[in-house]
């Protein structure tokens, strides 16, 4: 996609009364608590005892750092539980405080509390640099301020909060591993893509400070910056984690990079699930995902824009896979190109090695930007149990502000069931946006959501106002799938219908190139 401007992570999507309005949170259309008889009130589904841990709202910020008060990271995107993480703060101010949550369907708040610092003496950290130049990759080379013990840590998704004296913060998420996947649904964060965009220190892959070169790398030894790096986990992530503990069902966490260093990490899984924007794929990452459901692992895809950019991770001093290479903006640039290499940086449909993402997930990308309804086209879909929806209606403003379709040539799996189909224009260009599923040979079902939304609608905190009408039908939809993948080879159950050839679609790209 070509420069995408995502919402504000920090404060928001639209007015300034919805500074926090990407975040999900408990609520009277939304109930956390269960009902007397232990089940959820608004779905009818099964709910932890009431032995689990209270929730709060307490890890959410209300004063975000703006010019450099206060920025942090940690030494590790992920690990097992019991590794050691450090923390790297700088601040402006005299002194600060750490403290951390579990997220997930707690009664009382969306996140549980499971460590704090205590007060710091606060210390301003040297100024980013380029670490190699030749990559123009921004590393903050700073000191370790603490190191947190996580050996009682559950595997699950985790934000670090922390506080300046004077009231300013900052988050910095952090996943602890799962020492297996086996008999889980596996939630997957697409950390690369959120390094892909971050643009602290002023360069991204996309953009450099004042007009500059782009980064060809860009390195996890530094904050994320508070307009791009970490919006996905907010609008994206959080969402489908609270959605997902909500089910009850047996669930595993994983950062897209421990897929890539530890290639059997989804061995045994019943589901995998890829939240949100998941943009940027290593050919580890994609051929991990592929032999899981070729051995049975459903797969769930709740984003759009997926699997678009091949890039490679490198080692650095500090760590395994602390860099993602990828010369978007000039992909002949890489060493790797001309020597036809599988893991030159390029699309993933292009040159040295052209492999359309499609035969994986079912669609690939189509456009940007996007804002139509999601109009369905078979109602009688397992998935959509429940939702109550005819041929033709319409989900308010689900699609945008990316989109896929479907390509029918020889690489697309059959059967192949077109679930939605959204006509649209494309920058002047009518063309479509599906969503899709489609049955395995091993039994697998992969359902593909084909629009950036999913995961926000189903908390209403997207780019802009969806209601509460699509909000429903997007957690009634996901809490089906996730418990029927649950359950093991969704596709033996339930096999696609395959409807492609009642639509008419090229097999060729109409849209200009993003």
């Amino acid at each position: 996609m070509a420069g995408l401007a995502l919402c504000p992570l920090l404060t928001g999507c639209g007015a300034a009364a919805r500074i926090q309005a990407d975040l999900p949170q408990a609520s009277a259309s939304a109930p956390l608590a269960p009902g007397a008889d232990g089940r959820s009130r608004d779905d009818g589904q099964p709910r932890r005892d009431r032995s689990e841990p209270r929730g709060s709202e307490d890890w959410r910020i209300s004063k975000p750092s703006q010019h450099g008060e206060l920025a942090a990271y940690t030494t590790r995107a992920s690990g097992m539980p019991g590794t050691r993480v450090g923390l790297k703060v700088s601040t402006t101010q005299g002194g600060w405080e750490a403290a951390a949550w579990r997220i997930g369907a707690y009664r009382g708040g969306t996140g549980t509390f499971v460590w704090e610092s205590g007060f710091r003496v606060g210390r301003q950290q040297p100024a980013p640099r380029f670490a190699p130049a030749a990559t123009r990759t921004v590393v903050a080379h700073w000191r370790r301020d603490l190191t947190v013990d996580t050996s009682s840590w559950q595997p699950g998704f985790y934000v670090f909060r922390l506080r300046t004296d004077t009231g300013w913060e900052t988050q910095v998420p952090y996943v602890v591993t799962s020492p297996t996947a086996e008999g889980t649904v596996a939630l997957v964060a697409p950390i690369t893509t959120w390094q892909a965009y971050n643009q602290w220190g002023g360069y991204s892959l996309y953009a450099g400070a004042n007009g500059d070169t782009p980064s060809h790398a860009v390195s996890f030894d530094r904050p994320y910056n508070g307009a791009t790096g970490a919006n996905d986990y907010r609008t994206a992530a959080i969402p489908i984690v609270v959605r997902a503990e909500h089910e009850g069902i047996p669930l595993s966490y994983f950062t897209n990079v421990d897929l890539h260093t530890v290639p059997d990490a989804l061995a045994g899984a019943r589901g995998y699930v890829s939240m949100g924007h998941d943009e940027y794929w290593t050919t580890t990452m994609r051929e991990v995902v592929l032999d899981a459901r070729d051995s049975g692992t459903n797969l769930a895809f709740l984003g759009a824009n997926t699997m678009y950019w091949r890039v490679r991770l490198e080692d650095r001093p500090t760590g395994p896979a602390r860099v993602v290479v990828g010369y978007r903006h000039s992909a002949h640039l890489d060493p790797l190109f001309a020597q036809g290499s599988q893991d030159a940086s390029a699309q993933f449909r292009q040159q040295p090695v052209p492999r359309p993402e499609h035969d994986l997930l079912g669609m690939q990308y189509e456009c940007y930007p996007v804002d139509t309804d999601y109009v369905v086209a078979s109602p009688d879909w397992w998935g959509f149990r429940g939702t109550g929806v005819r041929r033709g209606d319409h989900v308010t403003g689900l699609v945008g502000p990316e989109a896929d379709r479907v390509y029918p040539d020889g690489r697309l799996p059959r059967p192949l069931q077109v679930l939605s189909h959204s006509p649209y224009s494309c920058r002047g260009v009518t063309t479509s946006s599906q969503s899709v599923y489609y049955s395995a040979p091993s039994g697998a079902g992969v359902f593909n959501a084909g629009t950036l939304r999913w995961g926000c609608s189903l908390v209403d905190r997207c780019d802009r106002p969806l209601g509460t009408a699509t909000a429903r039908f997007t957690r009634v939809v996901t809490g089906t799938v996730l418990r029927e993948f649950a359950r093991g080879p969704v596709g033996d159950r339930h096999p696609a219908r395959d409807n492609v050839e009642a639509f008419a679609l090229s097999p060729v790209n109409t849209v200009p190139a993003s």
